[in-house]
């Protein structure tokens, strides 16, 4: 009965601390309006992977078992979310004063991970992983909860506050637009690369 926790924790970092979907939307946002007035969607970024384990712990995967058919259209769907926010990320203008507009929330957060097949992937792994078949369902699913959880606090704002040392080298400069298309291209990227690498996030 037991959770790989070390090995889990090297996984998570490893998973978490990677471009991706939501670290590419972490990255803009940082870019677009700096880690401080982002740090409330940085917070819900964080915790929004919470309401994929516990569910996911508590029968989720027994359903991905019986009726596939629902993850692979949740997958697809989630996708093509990203993708238009990768369209967003590559029309948008660099600018970290208040003109920019209000920033996403805590809420808009929250929805990062739900729609990222990365964080699928990752958690999905996690379970079929570094969990033995015996471990209780509560012991599993909150060593994972907590593992990534604090991967996330520590490795989010750094890749907010990366998007926000960008901006302020490139804003207004000729290398602004490649920035944007970059992030956008890096955002559909990562998630091509979880639909069709192998299913590995």
């Amino acid at each position: 009965m037991a959770v790989a926790t070390g090995s889990f924790l090297i996984f998570a970092a490893s998973q978490v601390g990677t471009p991706g979907p939501a670290n590419m939307v972490l990255l803009s946002t940082g870019a677009r309006y700096g880690l401080r007035r982002a740090l409330p969607f940085v917070a819900g970024v964080t915790l929004g992977k919470q309401l994929i384990i516990w569910p996911m712990g508590f029968g989720l995967m027994q359903l991905a078992e019986t009726a596939p058919w629902i993850f692979e259209t949740l997958k697809w769907l989630s996708a093509g979310y990203i993708f238009w926010l990768a369209w967003r990320i590559a029309n948008m203008r660099l600018d970290l004063d208040n003109s920019a507009g209000p920033p996403p929330g805590f809420f808009t957060g929250l929805a990062v991970h739900p729609i990222n097949p990365k964080a699928w992937a990752m958690i999905t792994a996690g379970f079929t992983s570094f969990v033995t078949p015996d471990t209780p369902t509560l012991q599993a699913t909150a060593l994972i909860a907590i593992s990534l959880l604090g991967c996330q606090i520590l490795l989010h704002p750094v890749w907010t506050y990366g998007g926000e040392r960008i901006a302020r080298a490139v804003s207004g400069g000729a290398a602004e637009r490649i920035l944007l298309w970059t992030l956008a291209a890096l955002t559909v990227a990562s998630v091509l690369y979880v639909l069709f690498g192998g299913g590995k996030a």
